[in-house]
């Protein structure tokens, strides 16, 4: 808390000097001191007004956390659709993978047992 130096000896003194009686003086200087002193209350008391929400601030505050609310909402639903479209695809190359590879496991297997009587008929066309 800052406060601010007055001067009071130096208040009166100069009054006296301007022609006002010593009553006089001390009578204005406690005047000044307390209006100094009320008018350093009142701006820090408005300073730390200026701290506090109010209920519109708060209100403010609660529809747009609304529309970021529903912004992100609509944001998440966008990425789901994304994501589901994505897992199709993904499901869809694994059939084709899928399927190729039985293809290939068939081809390959096609492939031994006509070798595997290709050798039996040579073997035997040799004996």
């Amino acid at each position: 808390m800052s406060t601010i130096t007055f001067d009071t000896y130096d208040f009166v003194k100069r009054l006296k000097g301007a022609g006002f009686s010593e009553e006089q003086a001390e009578v204005l200087t406690d005047l000044q001191k307390s209006t100094s002193s009320n008018t350093l209350e009142q701006a820090r008391h408005d300073y730390e007004l200026d701290d506090i929400a109010t209920k519109r601030d708060l209100k403010e505050l609660e529809l747009k956390m609304g529309r970021d609310l529903k912004e992100l909402e609509l944001k998440i639903e966008l990425v789901r659709s994304e994501l589901k479209r994505d897992i199709e695809t993904v499901r869809k190359e694994i059939s084709e993978t899928k399927s190729e590879l039985i293809r290939w496991v068939a081809g390959v297997g096609l492939l031994q047992v006509t070798l595997i009587v290709g050798l039996v008929l040579r073997l035997t066309s040799h004996i």
